[in-house]
């Protein structure tokens, strides 16, 4: 518990080298980062009016298909 394994000091090196290795490295890799970010957000809002559906006409909603039961049920009901 007194000592650091190799990993610790693995990661503790590359802290160092990341914040100390250069002058602007982080903030241009993150400056990359929102420009990669802000053309994702664009590129989905173009495709969003694509993938709309058209509303129904007459702003009703379609019934659906009547089902085998629904069949079966009006059988019945015409022999009884």
């Amino acid at each position: 518990m007194g000592s650091f394994s190799i990993w610790h000091w693995l990661i503790v090196l590359a802290v160092v080298v990341v914040v100390f290795g250069g002058g602007g490295k982080i903030s241009s890799l993150m400056g990359d980062f929102a420009k990669g970010l802000k053309s994702f957000k664009k590129h989905m809002a173009d495709d969003e009016p694509m993938n709309q559906e058209p509303p129904v006409s007459g702003g009703q909603i379609p019934s659906p298909p009547p089902s085998a039961t629904t069949e079966q049920t009006a059988q019945r009901e015409k022999t009884h």
